[in-house]
């Protein structure tokens, strides 16, 4: 692993591979917490079922952008949205699949890339991410302008993050977490590699500081409405890789923008 500059492409390729490797793991996990069928907008559980950050969505047309196997999307389509949930990895929207196998309206999927979306202008009233593409691509401005393309004027899109403050501390749940190590300003991006630096890369992950993410969203057009950090709630002693209670009480782990097209 390093910290290295890489393209918008090698990071697309890197990412797509990663989560087709970890996905059957990851949904194996991680599945119980998210399930099948819940909007759970980050490792502290803030569920969208109590937060509505995304209004009343009933009639509405969705998009979920990184939607992994469609949980997100599940949900809402429970209350009465029309979701479409898209992702990069092809074995994630497998387990999709695997989730609506039998059910007489199984979520529509689409497998592409978050910084091209392959929809008409205007096309969307709402859309979200919940960790989903953001993080991981090179150019998160160009998710945000082509979600800003997609979305009909007064369209909402709110989507989590790890909480940049984050970055300047080791990505432990132990008290070596609580100690920051590395300085919040250094944007080069976070990367592993198969065999060396010098192998191929297998896994990319971009840091935007604060400042950063409400440029980009002003820069695609975009209106800040509110910016959520959940705080560690009571009860919750469930670990998630880096975040933990022990975490949770001291440092922000998520970030969630709540933007309006104007």
């Amino acid at each position: 692993m390093a910290r290295k500059q890489v393209s918008r492409t090698e990071t697309s390729r890197a990412n797509r591979t990663w989560w087709d490797g970890v996905s059957d793991g990851y949904q194996a996990e991680h599945g119980a917490f998210l399930r099948d069928d819940g909007f759970v907008w980050c490792p502290e559980g803030l569920d969208e079922a109590d937060a509505r950050l995304l209004g009343d969505v009933r009639g509405r047309r969705v998009l979920e952008v990184g939607g992994g196997a469609g949980q997100c999307g599940r949900w809402l389509a429970g209350q009465g949205a029309e979701v479409v949930a898209l992702d990069l990895s092809y074995r994630q929207l497998q387990h999709a699949r695997r989730i609506d196998q039998g059910s007489p309206a199984p979520l529509p999927l689409v497998q592409a890339d978050a910084e091209y979306l392959p929809f008409l202008d205007a096309s969307f009233d709402l859309a979200c991410s919940a960790f989903g593409a953001l993080p991981f691509v090179a150019d998160a401005g160009a998710v945000l302008a082509e979600t800003r393309r997609v979305l009909r004027p007064g369209g909402r899109f709110v989507f989590a993050v790890s909480h940049p403050i984050r970055w300047a501390f080791p990505d432990d749940p132990g008290p070596r977490g609580l100690t920051a190590d590395r300085s919040y300003f250094d944007r080069v991006p976070y990367v592993e590699f198969e065999d060396g630096e010098d192998g191929p890369v297998s896994y990319v992950e971009h840091h935007r500081t604060l400042g950063d993410w409400v440029g980009l969203i002003s820069g695609a057009g975009l209106v800040l409405v509110t910016l959520t950090e959940p705080e560690w709630p009571q009860g919750h002693t469930r670990d998630w890789g880096g975040w933990s209670p022990l975490r949770g009480r001291h440092l922000p782990g998520t970030a969630i923008f709540s933007c309006v097209r104007s």
